[in-house]
């Protein structure tokens, strides 16, 4: 995002991402035979946690990019896991185990030691800071409400709904907010583009609200605490960054984290076998 955000205005970036993912999971839906249309009283909730999920993730977190950097961004929005816990509380009843109170401690506890060194450069940013963590809250606030109020709709469906009412107000916000031609973008841009929509957008959306059906939404959000650290290491690798033992650590942490509420559930799964 980083990358095609240095060439093309953030409307217009993400209602391409929008667009071109809503119209390939339709596709998809499509040609596996699943059935597109949602139930007639569930379209208010459908369009509710679009607007969360899609709409208000993909531009708060857009515009935080551009003033903030790439791995700092990725360490802010990710702070999403706290506010599915806090929600998933009095909205799901879900009860805040010890393995998933530790989890959370351990994730954040990484994400907060990479910040460690940072406090300064988000003090000289703040409004960058809000909207990555107003991205998360979004993200997170969607996230919950979706497993409160369900879509009866397989999950490729569900996806390009979402994606589609979600990303009609981008769309909208492109033609309004950037007007003119786009000039002819780098490789790197066009590169970065692709990966966003096919990747990013279309089989990371879809992946995402699989999880979500299929697991409590502390369990899944603890699972996205390995993207931060995916994103700071990305962001070294493609803007030049070197890794200090703070990079390291959080690592560690993470995966701790991940460890903490995955594999125990796999072995209780297991041993029911």
């Amino acid at each position: 995002m980083k990358l095609v955000l240095g060439e093309i205005p953030v409307w217009t970036f993400r209602s391409l991402c929008v667009a071109a993912s809503a119209a390939g999971i339709f596709a998809v839906a499509r040609i596996g035979g699943q059935r597109l249309a949602p139930p007639r009283a569930h379209w208010p909730r459908l369009m509710g946690v679009s607007l969360f999920n899609v709409t208000a993730w993909n531009i708060l977190i857009a515009y935080g990019l551009t003033l903030l950097p790439a791995g700092r961004s990725a360490i802010l929005a990710y702070t999403m896991p706290l506010w599915v816990a806090l929600l998933s509380v009095p909205l799901l009843r879900e009860p805040l185990t010890p393995r998933r109170l530790m989890g959370l401690v351990l994730g954040i506890g990484g994400m907060l030691l990479l910040l460690s060194d940072e406090w300064a450069s988000v003090r000289a940013a703040p409004v960058g800071a809000l909207l990555a963590v107003g991205a998360a809250m979004s993200w997170a606030a969607g996230t919950v409400l979706m497993k409160r109020f369900p879509t009866d709709l397989p999950t490729v469906s569900l996806t390009a709904w979402q994606l589609l009412l979600g990303g009609l107000p981008i769309v909208i916000g492109a033609f309004l907010f950037d007007p003119g031609k786009l000039a002819p973008l780098s490789w790197q841009a066009s590169a970065a583009l692709a990966y966003n929509i096919v990747i990013a957008s279309i089989i990371c959306y879809w992946a995402w609200f699989k999880i979500v059906e299929r697991a409590s939404v502390t369990a899944s959000s603890l699972g996205t605490l390995a993207i931060p650290v995916v994103g700071v290491f990305s962001s070294m690798l493609v803007l030049g960054e070197r890794p200090d033992w703070r990079e390291y650590l959080a690592l560690l942490l993470v995966l701790a984290a991940i460890t903490t509420v995955i594999v125990p559930a796999r072995s209780g799964a297991a041993m029911r076998t």
